[in-house]
């Protein structure tokens, strides 16, 4: 378990996850940081650059020139070792796993070595102090990088994985997180767990914008992100990558809804 201290950081941040290959979204996050002065150290990647959408290596060249710091989500991990699949935590023959292996075929055929070998240097775990709060960022879990957590997830859930980062980098006030698509925030006794979404792909809520986090004086605040969606998803058509999630870019829902605890699916699938 590698740990990357950042420091102290200043000003407001902002956090970000699951540019999914999505070039036209991680363009506009970073748009946004521009217009807010908000550059390099204070800008926050929970991992997963790469995945369903059709742009990886741009999508890759621009977080690294925005200089953010990162983490290696589950896709990081598994392309910079040319695995033959995500390791999204996917059941095994699942729709979800079964729509992983087109877009991930993709990505692993297409992804440049320099990407794989930047992926490869990334740490599991920041941490660092940002208005008098001590902050660590992973991906899933700390037990898994690909643990779903989700904001209905029991109590003892966060207790655990909050329990294991102390052990790991000791007293925290806040964790930052990515991987499961959807933003939220939860106190669990005296620290705050915030997913900050991801910006790749809608969060199954029917809309086509998707989320990321700013915290500035104000406190901690979710962002929706409009971007050009028809461009990302002329360019999934383009490369094949017709299994779904092209879609979703438009309906602003998943392909498939077994992944997600009973109380976020649809209303009309519900009971």
């Amino acid at each position: 378990m590698e740990l990357k201290d950042l420091g102290e950081l200043s000003g407001p941040i902002v956090v970000f996850g699951g540019a999914y290959s999505n070039f036209q979204a991680t363009q506009a996050l970073l748009a946004f940081c521009d217009k807010r002065g908000i550059s390099g150290h204070n800008i926050i990647f929970t991992g997963d650059a790469v995945a369903y959408c059709g742009g990886p290596n741009r999508t890759c060249d621009a977080i690294r020139m925005s200089g953010a710091a990162a983490i290696a989500g589950n896709c990081e991990k598994q392309l910079a070792a040319f695995a033959p699949d995500c390791g999204c935590g996917f059941d095994e023959g699942s729709a979800c796993d079964m729509l992983s292996v087109g877009w991930y075929g993709v990505a692993n055929r297409e992804l440049r070595d320099e990407h794989r070998q930047w992926m490869a240097t990334l740490p599991d775990v920041l941490v660092f102090h940002h208005h008098g709060r001590r902050f660590a960022v992973i991906h899933g879990g700390i037990s898994n990088v690909s643990k779903f957590v989700w904001s209905v997830s029991p109590e003892h859930e966060f207790e655990r994985e909050i329990n294991s980062l102390k052990e790991l980098v000791g007293p925290i006030d806040v964790v930052l997180a990515g991987h499961s698509g959807m933003a939220f925030k939860r106190e669990i006794d005296e620290v705050t767990w915030i997913n900050a979404g991801v910006i790749g792909m809608p969060a199954h809520q029917g809309v086509q914008t998707t989320e990321f986090l700013l915290w500035d004086e104000q406190g901690p605040q979710f962002h929706t992100l409009s971007y050009d969606w028809e461009s990302a998803q002329t360019e999934m058509i383009q490369r094949g990558l017709v299994q779904g999630y092209h879609n979703s870019l438009e309906t602003g829902y998943w392909p498939s809804e077994e992944v997600l605890p009973s109380e976020l699916r649809r209303v009309s699938d519900k009971g």
